[in-house]
């Protein structure tokens, strides 16, 4: 295995799925005071989700609570309730490269746009036969970080 071309940054985003938003709503953001900064509707990804923030800045962390439009539709957001976790990463096209080249197993749809606008990739919860690395049983979402975040945590890392 060559160099890895990219760096994992820091956790980006914890999503969080459950029948009713409403139920988690209480809890996070009722409760436990987060705020809810934006919503995204897809039907393609089956979703009804607040996205939640905590922190600030480039450190800040999504916490997205999500619902299914159709509880009968995959994906079934809600059937796992700690539903993703994502990650930061400083190039996400030489990660995904580079992952596949040592045998990690994507999720379909490749890079694409996702709710925050970042662009962003799932890594299957389970590998295969032809790629036998996977998230062993967690889905996990791999995040482009904008420049701000790259730096931040460049300066982060060299003090």
């Amino acid at each position: 295995m060559n160099a890895r071309p990219f760096k994992v940054l820091g956790i980006q985003q914890i999503a969080i799925g459950g029948l009713d938003k409403n139920r988690l709503q209480k809890l996070w953001v009722d409760m436990l005071g987060l705020e809810i900064t934006s919503t995204f509707k897809s039907e393609r990804e089956n979703v009804d989700e607040d996205i939640c923030t905590l922190g600030s800045g480039p450190f800040k962390v999504e916490v997205d609570l999500m619902q299914p439009l159709d509880p009968n539709k995959k994906p079934a957001v809600h059937t796992t309730p700690l539903n993703h976790v994502g990650l930061w990463i400083d190039d996400l096209p030489q990660a995904v490269e580079w992952l596949s080249a040592n045998g990690m197993r994507f999720a379909p749809g490749g890079i694409r746009k996702g709710a925050a606008g970042f662009d962003i990739c799932f890594v299957h919860p389970k590998g295969n036969d032809e790629l036998p690395i996977g998230g062993e049983g967690v889905l996990i979402e791999l995040v482009q970080a904008p420049p701000e975040v790259v730096a931040a945590f460049a300066k982060l890392s060299a003090s």
